[in-house]
């Protein structure tokens, strides 16, 4: 099975003790999910986010309404954490989030294995753009919401 990877890092000015709460409530997914993706979590709230959680999903891509389940398979806060797909449109997703500190900053870097149904092509093709553009858009979203102070947040 053919693997690719997709790797993005944002750069918000503020320590990842501030910021890791907002990953630990899987409600906030929504926020950072482009809306064209009709996005939404299936799973009563709040969800406890531990390692073997599974959280339920239903989106729509490129037309087509499609059920998600994840399962959090590590857990490590403030550091990173990774959920993996158990049953959804890919072959295999393994989205593994991390909160480095590098002078009071933090980078968070989204690192995405996955493989496609069709391989090479389908990836290529259709796969690889939408990958891009989600986590474009989550980083413009990320960038707004996290560089605001808590008291700022709503």
């Amino acid at each position: 099975m053919k693997t690719f990877i997709h790797e993005s890092q944002l750069k918000i000015d503020r320590p990842r003790s501030e910021l890791f709460p907002f990953f630990a409530d899987a409600a906030n997914l929504g926020k950072i999910t482009p809306p064209w993706l009709r996005f939404e979590i299936l799973t009563p709230q709040p969800i406890a986010m531990e390692p073997g959680a599974l959280i339920d999903y239903r989106l729509t891509v490129h037309h087509i309404p499609i059920r998600w389940r994840t399962k959090i398979t590590v857990w490590e806060p403030p550091f990173r954490f990774v959920d993996e797909q158990i049953k959804g449109p890919y072959r295999l997703w393994r989205h593994e989030h991390r909160f480095d500190e590098e002078e009071g900053a933090t980078i968070m870097t989204d690192r995405v294995e996955y493989a496609v149904w069709g391989g090479a092509l389908v990836e290529r093709l259709f796969v690889r753009r939408d990958v891009e553009r989600i986590f474009a858009h989550r980083n413009h979203v990320l960038s707004d919401v996290l560089s605001r102070h808590p008291e700022d947040q709503s």
